[in-house]
């Protein structure tokens, strides 16, 4: 077999729940060797549902193909060890609040010291700078501050929240691509560097439209909370025919769209001429939508005459029904995986597919510390006597949790 495209790189992961862990799962399933370093007690997804045994499905989803180290690096002798591991290490990366690593000894420049070819990525809430920097932050802070939760829910209405962090995904998936990056940029002649990634940055550039919405009228159209419609374009909105919802885009099939809804006399009304102007008739165009809705037999039959005109639409599934889809299916969306205490597991598939490697590898979740002694010994050259004596003296741990 192959190589993994990312095999022979080294990572030292001091990161935690999800942005982070994200990123390195991705860099552990193509090949890195990845060496995830957590309090002695463990990090806090491990406490996080569902728990079975005092293991947590939370923390496998997020942790596969890394090699387990529980070291206190509040300790001179947890800081050698991690300064050892990142002599050769290629990457270096973190999500603790800006500060902690300098706390601990093992900030940029100090590390770059160590290893002048290191690639560090530091991921946090705010970035590593400015007035709110050194705040504590999750993937829902970072929403609320870039305008994203301002746009969910009712008009004039309490904003509302998903109970999903795609912000942390997403960065996690920006900072594998900036981590990458890098050492391609290294391997062309270029030096190491330090790379920092805020989650509110990441999720401000969710705003395709917002942004110049209100920058290019000098502040006269500001994005709004529209409820299941959007704010400025129609049809592009929730829908409901009998007892499933629909989400249903006619902007760039307007045709199909009259067809299917037997309004053909719109077709070349030049009210509707421009996709852009749309939203102007909001009401008008999704009352028509409703309405032939409500002649239909099933959500099915809507969905099969939309799509036999070539028009945008869906269905808005719950999780096991994403799951069960045939499409799913067929495409392996839904990974199986093993674990000593929960056996099989169904997680995500990695959504990024490779010609050369159609198949993510077998990989599973370590319980905490599991490694601590291999790669102190194989990697480090300790004795097994002084293996014990840092465990005996609180500076390493292990639990099978």
């Amino acid at each position: 077999m192959s190589k993994r495209m990312l095999e022979g790189f080294k990572v030292v992961d001091f990161t935690h729940v999800v942005a982070g862990p994200h990123a390195t799962k991705i860099m552990a399933e193509h090949g890195a060797e990845v060496i995830k370093i957590e309090p002695l007690k463990g990090e806090l997804a491990r406490t996080l549902p569902m728990q079975r045994d005092g293991r947590s499905a939370y923390f496998i989803q997020h942790n596969l193909g890394k090699k387990n180290m529980a070291v206190n690096i509040a300790t001179k002798e947890g800081q050698e060890i991690c300064y050892e591991l990142i002599k050769d290490a290629d990457v270096v990366i973190e999500n603790f609040s800006p500060g902690v690593m300098k706390q601990h000894k093992m900030d940029w420049d100090t590390l770059k010291e160590i290893n002048p070819g290191l690639v560090m990525c530091s991921i946090s809430c705010f970035g590593q700078d400015g007035p709110l920097a050194n705040l504590p932050g999750f993937d829902w802070i970072g929403q609320s501050y870039a305008g994203i939760i301002d746009l969910l829910g009712k008009k004039n209405e309490t904003p509302v929240f998903g109970d999903f962090a795609f912000g942390d995904i997403a960065t996690g998936a920006h900072a594998y691509g900036a981590i990458v990056t890098a050492l391609m940029h290294r391997m062309r002649g270029g030096k190491g560097q330090h790379i920092d990634i805020s989650l509110i940055e990441v999720l401000f550039s969710f705003h395709e439209l917002s942004v110049q919405l209100y920058d290019t009228t000098d502040g006269q159209m500001l994005a709004t909370r529209a409820g299941p419609d959007h704010h400025l374009l129609a049809p592009a909105g929730i829908f409901k025919c009998k007892d499933r919802y629909l989400f249903i885009v006619g902007l760039n099939q307007w045709a199909g769209l009259c067809k299917a809804i037997g309004r053909d006399d719109w077709i070349k009304d030049p009210r509707f001429k421009n996709p852009g102007d749309t939203g102007k008739y909001r009401e008008e165009i999704n009352g028509a939508i409703q309405d032939w809705l409500d002649t239909q037999a099933s959500p099915e039959a809507a969905i099969a005459a939309l799509e036999a005109n070539k028009v945008a639409c869906a269905p808005i599934l719950n999780i096991p029904e994403f799951m069960e889809h045939p499409h799913v299916k067929a495409r392996g969306c839904v990974r199986t995986i093993k674990d000593d205490v929960f056996g099989e597991l169904h997680i995500p598939r990695t959504p990024l597919r490779f010609s050369e490697f159609p198949e993510p590898p077998d990989l599973r979740a370590g319980t905490l510390g599991q490694n601590n002694h291999e790669i102190l010994s194989e990697q480090l050259g300790y004795s097994d006597q002084k293996i014990a004596d840092l465990e005996t003296a609180g500076v390493i741990a292990s639990k099978g949790i």
